[in-house]
């Protein structure tokens, strides 16, 4: 794990708490971050004995001895296999409200713990987030007027419908969890690399996987076929993969993204795949960064 100290007066603590992943900022009187730290000691890893103590390894040297501090808290920590299961909020509604929360019991008396509520949509079709609505926060926060589409790219991608401030509906897709399990687990892993890219390739594939979805699995196997018998290239192998699963996707979520105002929030490497995949489709996005108003969500 990594940490800073401590710059100045810490007010409350902001907490980003995923499957694998703890990140936390100590936020100072005017709103400002002057501390952060982050970890590997994700939901999946822990017990429900472990939560405190992996949040204190963070941030116990923010705590002062003399009083409380609020630590503000989203993501899988809520979730029923998280700190304390927090109850979704059901669609249409704001992404997040200041009730309910779920309240941990906390061992040490310098931490007032307050976990965000997750959302549920159980019409057009049952789907779940976590964590994603915070993100949908701090967009509302800078651009309160925002009406269209939101991309949350990750494991489970979200595509979110927003109107006069609220989520409207969702729907998350696979495609992430799909890439590792083919990649690392399947016959396709002998195929692939981690370096190399062929752009030309990924677009194609991006075009004629929305055109005719129903072809996915045959032409994933394409990949081990070819690599066998016509020496294909791992980096034709590794755009085709992704070219493949995002385009599966985008066909089925065509209706969130066609001739749509498409905002991306992510960053990294797989935001960058969404946004130029959508510009190969003729639908070029707006991206933001996804930590930046994760940020801003928790405040």
């Amino acid at each position: 794990w990594q940490w800073s100290f401590c710059l100045g007066n810490i007010t409350w603590v902001a907490v980003d708490w995923g499957t694998s992943n703890l990140r936390v900022w100590g936020i100072g009187c005017h709103g400002e971050v002057v501390a952060e730290a982050s970890s590997g000691k994700g939901m999946a890893r822990l017990d429900r004995a472990g939560f405190e103590p992996a949040l204190l390894e963070l941030v116990g040297n923010w705590l002062p001895s003399d009083r409380q501090i609020p630590v503000i808290a989203c993501g899988m920590i809520g979730a029923r296999q998280g700190w304390i299961e927090v109850p979704y909020r059901r669609t249409p509604c704001k992404p997040v409200l200041v009730e309910p929360v779920g309240r941990p019991d906390t061992i040490d008396p310098r931490l007032k713990v307050m976990v965000l509520a997750g959302i549920k949509q159980i019409d057009p079709a049952p789907d779940v987030m976590r964590g994603e609505e915070t993100q949908i926060a701090g967009v509302l926060s800078q651009n309160p007027r925002f009406e269209g589409v939101l991309c949350l790219p990750g494991t489970h991608t979200k595509w979110v419908w927003i109107n006069a401030g609220e989520i409207v509906r969702f729907r998350t897709f696979m495609t992430g969890e799909l890439f590792g399990l083919l990649s690392l687990h399947s016959v396709l892993r002998h195929s692939l690399s981690n370096a190399g890219w062929d752009e030309i390739e990924f677009a194609n594939d991006i075009r004629s996987t929305v055109t005719e979805p129903a072809n996915l699995a045959g032409r994933l196997f394409s990949i081990r076929a070819e690599a066998l018998v016509s020496s294909l290239d791992a980096s034709t192998a590794n755009a085709r993969l992704s070219g493949l699963l995002i385009g599966a996707e985008l066909a089925a979520a065509k209706a969130y993204w066609l001739n749509q105002n498409v905002t991306i929030v992510g960053n990294g490497p797989q935001s960058g795949l969404y946004a130029a995949a959508l510009r190969t489709l003729g639908q070029p996005p707006d991206v933001i960064d996804a930590s930046h108003v994760k940020l801003a969500g928790l405040k």
